[in-house]
């Protein structure tokens, strides 16, 4: 897979958020999107989810040495966002068997093996709105980093977790990411201390 920005702008009303940024996402690579809170680096990695649109500027995806429609990218990539939500009213159980409608897990994984990894097991048949906010961020790492998807979008992706969430973090980067294309928006180094490229969004300001 290979994202490529070109002259990219985002504003909100007649403030400039970032511009004429200009870069090419591909391969495996890892890449971390560096800056203060409130900075942009959020709303640069929904832009190249798609979740935003751009101001200015041109973003193209190729796939197997082809053109991607920017509407079917999202069959390709999966996201942990703190303001992604998980459906309260289901149980883990459930969370996972939706999610499933959409995106296949990698292969030799069952959703209770991708539990008991995340630590969740015992709250396999319990309601997430009864997750603490780390429990809820270890599904989130769970249905993202398990999607059989080519593509990882980690925006802040350890928000809420402990000590031992931070580690498992790390651990599941180690183990199921290597071959995959990651972006991370992050401020902290513990989230993004495996990326090789360093992108800082204050670069691309008025």
């Amino acid at each position: 897979m290979t994202i490529s920005l070109n002259q990219v702008g985002k504003r909100f009303n007649y403030d400039w958020i970032f511009r004429r940024f200009t870069y090419t996402f591909s391969g495996t690579g890892h890449y971390a999107i560096l800056g203060p809170n409130g900075s942009g680096k959020s709303t640069l990695l929904q832009i190249i989810s798609g979740h935003h649109h751009h101001s200015e500027g041109d973003v193209q995806y190729l796939f197997n040495e082809q053109t991607l429609p920017s509407d079917r990218f999202f069959n390709h990539c999966a996201i942990v966002a703190p303001y992604l939500e998980l459906v309260e009213e289901l149980s883990l159980q459930e969370c996972f068997d939706f999610h499933l409608h959409f995106k296949s897990f990698l292969p030799g994984f069952s959703p209770r093996e991708i539990a008991r990894i995340v630590g969740l097991e015992k709250a396999w048949k319990k309601q997430v709105r009864n997750f603490s906010s780390g429990m809820k961020q270890r599904a989130r790492l769970a249905l993202a980093i398990f999607s059989d998807v080519p593509v990882l979008l980690l925006d802040e992706p350890c928000t809420n977790l402990d000590g031992d969430g931070i580690a498992l973090y790390q651990q599941l980067i180690r183990d199921y990411c290597g071959n995959r294309l990651v972006i991370v928006s992050s401020n902290d180094e513990a989230e993004y201390g495996f990326c090789r490229e360093h992108i800082r969004i204050n670069d691309y300001k008025q």
